[in-house]
């Protein structure tokens, strides 16, 4: 299993009730290129979530995806990780 599954299972099998899915994409501006995190999808059901990356994944390839489980009223940034995607300099080049 690629660390990329590895990854997407671990998310699909958190115990928190809300699944996320991200969106991480470098798109092109005027002059410039920005890299933009974007929440797709959201539900409480895990084979509904498991669905939707395996869509978005295939519809989207160039597209970079994960799914989170997510705690409900929870200051999210107080987690030790919560959902989010980087973007690094080498991604806008």
């Amino acid at each position: 299993m690629s660390s990329y599954e590895e990854y997407i299972q671990q998310g699909l099998g958190g115990e928190a009730p809300l699944k996320v899915i991200l969106c991480g994409n470098v798109e092109e501006a005027e002059k410039d290129k920005i890299g933009v995190v974007s929440v797709v999808y959201a539900t409480e059901k895990k084979e509904w979530a498991e669905q939707k990356i395996r869509e978005l994944t295939k519809a989207h390839p160039e597209r970079y995806y994960m799914v989170y489980s997510v705690p409900l009223d929870v200051d999210l940034t107080e987690l030790s990780h919560y959902p989010s995607i980087a973007i690094s300099r080498e991604d806008l080049e």
